[in-house]
């Protein structure tokens, strides 16, 4: 499937829904964010599940990916899309706003490299990532965009994407494994280790507990959510598409293989219930 450049401007309102689409469930950490800041809106998850991980696919793949599942909250209605996904982020954004050229869309790397740069005082940055993320170097070069004379270290960190899934989040055996990353992360920074150490994939933020348990003291954690939540606040604002009324918004969850599944772990992500009856099975 793939866009069609001819009929791809959709007609958009305050009212309709934002949408936000990631490989998976991680993406949920992302729309919690969201609907924490904006607890008005209305939005549309889609995780792509019966293709996960994007991480370990070429760009060329995961940009396809991109447009079909974007093609699905379009045909739906949105006024916005988040891409709740670090290595779609890195890579399909431009194919995207070509795709869809009236359509506001927002990835979580820009934001997350700006709020690097923003806690950086020495200009000292750490980032965790998949391993996909890590070697399209989406990170390095968003930072350097804003901040040229930033020194940067990445390492990738997969097993944390298994962890989180699985509700392992604290305890010792997690921290063993945060510090096996990270000890030699930090020892690529002499005196005092980096300003910040960036969280660059959506499922990291589970693990923050155990992550800065193991940090050196001073070392600030970067959550991509937080910042793309302000971004599409902001964005929406000087837009004029935020929504208007009280009382708080809906959100509508799809999946693209094993609506269960995706119930059970996405309550995890998300910090609250999934009915698997709430998830609707797409298929792309």
């Amino acid at each position: 499937m793939t866009a069609d450049n001819s009929c791809a401007a959709p007609h958009i309102t305050a009212n309709m829904p934002i949408g936000v689409f990631d490989s998976g469930v991680g993406g949920l950490t992302v729309l919690r964010a969201l609907r924490r800041a904006l607890p008005n809106e209305d939005f549309l998850y889609l995780g792509d599940t019966a293709r996960l991980p994007y991480g370990t696919k070429s760009g060329a793949t995961v940009a396809r990916y991109a447009l079909q599942t974007t093609r699905v909250l379009v045909d739906i209605g949105v006024k916005l899309l988040v891409v709740a996904c670090n290595t779609a982020s890195s890579v399909a954004l431009p194919g995207l706003a070509e795709a869809y050229p009236g359509l506001p869309v927002i990835g979580v790397v820009e934001p997350g490299a700006r709020a690097a740069c923003q806690n950086a005082p020495r200009s000292r940055i750490a980032v965790i990532a998949t391993g996909g993320t890590v070697r399209g170097a989406a990170y390095q070069a968003a930072i350097l965009r804003l901040m040229p004379q930033a020194t940067i270290a990445t390492r990738p960190a997969q097993l944390f994407v298994s962890l989180a899934e699985e509700g392992w989040t604290e305890g010792s055996v997690v921290e063993d494994i945060a510090r096996r990353y990270l000890d030699p992360l930090m020892a690529e920074f002499p005196e005092g280790g980096p300003d910040c150490l960036v969280l660059g994939c959506t499922h990291f933020p589970l693990l923050a507990p155990a992550i800065r348990s193991v940090l050196p003291q001073g070392v600030r954690l970067i959550d991509s959510a937080e910042t793309t939540a302000q971004c599409v606040a902001d964005e929406l604002c000087a837009r004029g598409l935020v929504k208007e009324g009280a009382g708080p918004g809906a959100a509508r969850f799809f999946a693209t293989d094993d609506p269960e599944r995706f119930a059970r772990v996405g309550e995890i992500f998300l910090g609250e219930g999934i009915a698997t009856a709430d998830v609707t099975l797409v298929d792309l």
